[in-house]
């Protein structure tokens, strides 16, 4: 059976004793509590449960007044038919007292839904929607009529209310699937905010600006149009505007003291909010300010438009100084990386709630939510807003009575399956109807240096082994703590370390000395390739990872022929350990080493400890044609054309032959992070691809005889003066 939940319930967050006392006296306020490190989300001063969902910990409003419907699922209240006759507030006002008096219960209890949200049973199971879902659900009309329930929108809308409630926040970065709805719940925010707020300006940007335009015309209008007279201000203009929606008046909510006012309507203040769409552009709303920017289709911005740069401008229209005024709902698919998605990913990465600057902020402001398609593909949601994951076993009925005969996850894998020989066409569906973040940013292969192909058949095969792939995690030490003994592996799950094979006994530690010097003894058996680094620590701590890959050649040994043994992407806290770390390493496995020597403070380590014989020279130059540095240290540069060419090719060459499916079956690389290195590797921008650099150059270590300048002694023709006849025919003739 598949399980799988988006989010975690932390029942001991709070001391019960805590918990119990602050709710009695309903001081909890809404917004972001530091002292438990949590987001409260209700406006009554209780809480009840905490949700964690991706990483964001949100402190939900106590269970109270639970609705149950009928069908022991979400049911739309009827409009009452004599409401749904009057327009605006106006109308409202000509209605005798008795007749506004049978509703004014009613219209609070609209109010109170909107502010506080609203529980009930689902499937025998309390359940809360926020305001702005149960607003999206009640009063919102889109394309297919109204929304139906989906447990995954009910916790979009809670991350988002977390979002609209944490003071760090600037808003969410949505990494969703083709068709989940985000453009329709997005537009009903934006509706759901605008009504409620004064002197606002709402925005919208797509992929482009009759994207927005279609948004706003398709999508926003039609919601607002279809709110109920006392939630809707009065327009100004047309009623179905094709550039801007202003709300004029009324300014205040409809409350039983404002819809007993005998205010005349030009005694009534104006709310002056508006919401329109810009045409795409990196200085879209530039200096304006934004109560709500809707940022639709944001992983498919494509050359010359930039969604890096436009966010770095419109972040500055949701925040006055150091206060942020404003939030940002963004989601989007991806595009093939170099048609947007690489761009997208950097902000979606750069959104991690895990990863705060010392004022407590992710990197780009937004907080990052992902939610794989098997919780929310159009079909195989149940008559309770459920997945249906497995293929049921009696029968399954959706909203509207249709059946489900098939789970998500069997439908996924019969289209997998169908597209396995089409690779772009694989990858697109990837990108549509992702599982993971890593299918969501599958690349073309087309724009791949590698076989890409290969590369993604492999990292589904590891997905698919993910549970049995030996795989460790660890840290190198010597034994004892006495430098140059012996080194011992350490199992550790937090170990900067990850290997697949661990030499037997009498092949560890093997080396010798010659005149001082220790030297590799297992180099017939492999050699390790390093990118390293020299500084301990950079200014923004965004410095490159030291990166370290361990591979096997064939030899008589038990050793696994051609197979990527150890991986090491990594940057300890300071430059010493990462040397130490590469040394006691290539100790363990007794191989060498070869390393760029760009950074030579590494190979230095080496020499001084006296490992130099460990240090390879660069293959491709004979001792004598070394420079004073290179015969000293070692290593290799990174600047030659030629070295960098022959690199790339000692990866192709590794990644056709083995990786992928082969006629013998898959290959046995079960670095991913490796893999997906690869399969993005740019070699006009190695700088970025530490884990292709080190990878690379184990191979070329490996393979060294390959890349060994000639040793051929070309033969001259010399000229003894002895002449040559051709006695064909009468005639001799001298052979010139």
């Amino acid at each position: 059976m598949y399980k799988q939940t988006l989010y975690k319930i932390l029942p001991d967050h709070i001391k019960p004793k805590v918990l119990k006392r602050i709710n009695r006296y309903k001081k909890w306020e809404y917004g972001y509590n530091d002292e438990h490190d949590m987001v409260v989300i209700s406006r009554t001063g209780e809480i009840g449960e905490v949700y964690e969902i991706q990483n964001l910990k949100i402190a939900l409003p106590k269970a109270q007044e639970v609705h149950e419907f009928k069908e022991n699922r979400w049911t739309l209240f009827d409009y009452p038919k004599e409401l749904k006759r009057i327009k605006t507030v106006f109308d409202w006002r000509e209605y005798p007292e008795d007749f506004k008096e049978k509703y004014y219960d009613y219209i609070d209890n609209e109010f109170k839904r909107r502010e506080e949200g609203f529980w009930y049973i689902n499937k025998d199971i309390p359940t809360y929607l926020t305001g702005t879902h149960y607003m999206y659900l009640q009063w919102s009309k889109i394309d297919v009529g109204q929304p139906d329930f989906r447990e995954s929108n009910r916790l979009f809308f809670i991350f988002w209310e977390a979002c609209r409630a944490d003071n760090r926040c600037y808003g969410m970065s949505y990494l969703k699937n083709r068709r989940s709805g985000f453009s329709f719940m997005a537009s009903g925010e934006c509706v759901n905010m605008a009504t409620i707020s004064t002197d606002a300006r709402f925005g919208i940007l797509s992929k482009s600006g009759s994207d927005a335009k279609k948004m706003f015309t398709d999508k926003v209008v039609p919601i607002s149009v279809n709110y109920p007279f006392f939630f809707k201000p009065i327009q100004d203009g047309m009623d179905r505007p094709k550039t801007e929606l202003a709300y004029r008046v009324p300014a205040s909510k409809f409350t039983r003291r404002s819809i007993t006012s005998l205010d005349k309507a030009e005694d009534l203040a104006g709310l002056d909010t508006t919401i329109d769409w810009k045409n795409t552009g990196d200085n879209a709303y530039d200096g304006e300010k934004l109560k709500l920017l809707v940022h639709d289709e944001s992983g498919k911005w494509e050359r010359p438009n930039n969604i890096l740069n436009n966010w770095r401008v419109t972040k500055t229209t949701l925040r006055l100084g150091s206060r942020i005024i404003g939030k940002c709902m963004m989601g989007s698919t991806s595009n093939a990386l170099d048609k947007g998605g690489r761009n997208f990913k950097k902000l979606y990465d750069d959104s991690n709630v895990n990863k705060r600057n010392a004022n407590g902020q992710t990197r780009s402001g937004l907080y990052s939510l992902f939610i794989p398609m098997e919780w929310n593909y159009e079909g195989y949601i149940d008559s309770y807003g459920y997945p249906v994951f497995d293929t049921p076993q009696k029968p399954v009925f959706g909203p509207h009575g249709t059946p489900i005969k098939i789970g998500v996850v069997e439908y996924w894998d019969n289209e997998v399956e169908g597209l396995k020989e089409d690779q772009d066409g694989l990858n697109e569906f990837y990108r549509q109807f992702p599982r993971t973040t890593k299918h969501a940013f599958r690349d073309e292969s087309k724009m791949s240096l590698f076989n890409l192909t290969k590369i993604y058949q492999q990292i589904d095969f590891n997905e698919d082994l993910k549970n049995s792939i030996s795989l460790t995690q660890g840290n190198f030490q010597w034994e004892n703590g006495q430098k140059d003994t012996r080194v011992i592996f350490a199992p550790n799950k937090n170990g900067r370390f990850y290997i697949t094979w661990v030499p037997p006994l009498n092949l560890q530690n093997k080396r010798y000395l010659k005149n001082g010097t220790s030297y590799p003894g297992n180099e017939h058996c492999g050699a390790f390739g390093c990118d390293p680094y020299d500084i301990s620590g950079t200014v923004d701590k965004r410095g490159s990872n030291g990166s370290l890959h361990g591979l096997t050649k064939f030899s008589m040994e038990e050793v696994p022929p051609n197979h990527f043994f150890l991986e090491y992407i990594a940057r300890p806290q300071t430059a010493e350990i990462f040397f130490e770390d590469v040394l006691m390493a290539c100790v363990f496995y007794g191989m060498p080493i070869l390393a760029e020597n760009n950074k030579p403070r590494l190979l230095y380590h080496f020499k001084r400890r006296g490992y130099r014989g460990f240090a390879m020279n660069r293959p491709d130059k004979k001792r004598n044609k070394l420079s004073v540095t290179e015969k000293e240290i070692g290593g290799i540069p990174n600047s030659s054309e030629d070295i960098k060419q022959a690199h790339a090719s000692a990866i192709e060459t590794y990644i056709e032959n083995f990786v992928g499916l082969k006629e013998t079956g898959y290959g046995d690389v079960y670095f991913q992070r490796t893999l997906e290195d690869w399969a993005q590797f740019d070699i006009n921008n190695r700088t970025t691809h530490d884990a292709s650099i080190s990878s690379g150059l184990a191979l070329m270590a490996c393979n060294k005889h390959r890349y060994a300048p000639s040793n051929k002694i070309e033969l001259k023709p010399v000229d003894l003066g002895i002449k040559r006849y051709d006695n064909k025919g009468t005639l001799s003739k001298i052979i010139s």
